[in-house]
């Protein structure tokens, strides 16, 4: 009973090493790990780390968060090699997508990495969400319906099991699911029509698992999905799916409460592995948790059959990844290009001033590198760079004289402070390029606007080779 426990757990844990504890606990049957940015040197160090693991138990699911884009694990200290999904809904090329989700598993499989918990089935419904953003594809059910199909398809043909996320649809809450808890103004009909095609094209493109949000929908009633037995019943019955379903982590704000309590209230209702990882554990944490599921089939709130048959599911994600020659460090760049578009006259001159407006990331995103002005400094040597949280137009105007102003925006149309800005040095009549990181929102009349669709480091690089070429 302890190991069917043990199998459904996937935690994270400190270290770039694994502790001998942890490897204790792989040898005694405990499902996986997940690793985050605190567990990343470099692809060297991950593969030393996951060698480890297998060494004492070879089918450890070993999961990690590596959507591309603005959500990267492998890529945390310099930004993704690979822009984010709604870059690749802009540039709409399913080949496109299918390769760089390909590159993307093939790394991950050299490293011995099983599970991504990626992509982000999600769609853009309201500017106000401040969670998934670029995560998601775009706004249109049917696109990205066909992208998340290619994207599992390009990951799992490498061996590497995807995860579709955060089902049954973030996109549409107005909070975030680590912070609080979203009330979806959703029906059933409407998730029917809208947010759930593209996890029922994950489903029909055999995606392995699936990840469900923390998020209430008033007509299931008050329980997260994550908790919802009828929703977890509807994921089976109405859209097929036989994999495995794997929360979205437990130690997130909106599920609340004990830990243990959540753990086992989302495997009685039909959920199979326990995502664990935003929060550290240790050896005492685990057998806490164990302890409290076998506390649960003894008093009978928690079948056996269901442990049973969730610890499976779990650990069929283990299967070992097939080291594949297809990991392509330049089609980042490729796609990145692709999906950058501008209107206006993007010219700049020799010298110009770039403001970057620093915005705090989301917890997903975490700390990741952001800003344009050391690409633009690489190809425009004369380039000024601004990093600022807070800054008025006169500054920015005192500092730029008369040379070309570059602000760059993070989902300008969620911070008002990056908005005014942008604004007010158009009122003064000055010459400012507007380049928008996020999810494209209002034109705020600059003499020119880029949007790159994604602040990952590709995506950064092709908007500077852009205002390259349209200066020269």
């Amino acid at each position: 009973m302890d190991q069917l426990a043990a199998a459904v757990l996937l935690p994270g844990f400190t270290g770039t090493t694994a502790p001998d504890w942890l490897l204790r606990r792989v040898a005694d049957g405990l499902g996986g790990v997940v690793l985050f940015g605190r567990n990343v040197v470099d692809d060297a160090q991950v593969t030393e780390l996951c060698t480890a693991l297998r060494s004492v138990r070879p089918d450890v699911v070993i999961g990690i968060d590596e959507e591309g884009g603005d959500v990267t694990r492998l890529d945390a200290g310099r930004g993704s090699e690979v822009p984010g999904n709604h870059a690749l809904g802009a540039a709409d090329d399913l080949d496109l997508t299918r390769s760089v989700a390909a590159s993307i598993g093939a790394r991950l499989a050299k490293c011995g990495i099983s599970l991504n918990l990626a992509p982000s089935a999600d769609l853009v419904l309201t500017l106000d969400d401040p969670i998934i953003g670029v995560r998601a594809f775009g706004s249109d059910p049917v696109l990205a319906a066909r992208h998340v199909a290619a994207w599992v398809e390009g990951l799992q043909a490498v061996g590497v099991a995807a995860c579709a996320k955060h089902f049954p649809g973030h996109g549409a809450s107005t909070e975030d699911s680590h912070e609080q808890l979203p009330v979806l103004p959703r029906t059933e009909e409407q998730l029917r029509a809208v947010e759930l095609v593209p996890f029922q094209a994950a489903v029909n493109a055999g995606v392995r698992s699936i990840m469900t949000g923390h998020l209430v929908i008033p007509e299931w009633g008050p329980a997260p999905v994550t908790l919802n037995k009828h929703a977890i019943d509807l994921l089976r019955t109405e859209l097929g799916f036989t994999g495995a379903v794997i929360t979205d982590g437990l130690d997130m704000k909106a599920v609340g409460g004990d830990l243990a309590v959540g753990a086992v209230r989302a495997l009685a209702a039909g959920v199979d592995s326990l995502c664990l990882g935003g929060m550290a554990l240790d050896d005492d944490d685990l057998q806490w948790l164990i302890d409290s599921i076998v506390a649960a089939v003894k008093s009978g709130e928690l079948s056996e059959e269901r442990l049973t048959q969730a610890a499976a599911r779990s650990l069929a994600l283990g299967l070992p990844p097939s080291t594949v020659d297809a990991h392509d460090a330049e089609i980042g760049l490729t796609a990145a290009r692709r999906a950058v578009s501008a209107r206006g006259r993007v010219s700049v001159g020799a010298d110009p001033v770039v403001v970057d407006l620093v915005v705090d990331s989301s917890i997903a995103v975490g700390d990741v590198p952001w800003g344009l002005g050391p690409y633009l400094q690489e190809v425009l040597p004369g380039t000024e760079v601004i990093a600022a949280r807070d800054i008025s137009a006169e500054e920015v105007a005192k500092v730029a004289g008369d040379r070309t102003i570059v602000v760059v925006t993070r989902d300008a149309h969620r911070h008002s402070g990056a908005r005014q800005l942008v604004t007010n040095l158009t009122n003064l009549q000055l010459d400012v390029v507007h380049v928008e990181t996020g999810v494209p929102g209002p034109d705020l009349g600059s003499v020119a606007r880029i949007d790159t669709h994604g602040g990952s480091r590709v995506s950064l690089r092709a908007a500077a080779e852009l205002i390259l070429k349209g200066t020269t």
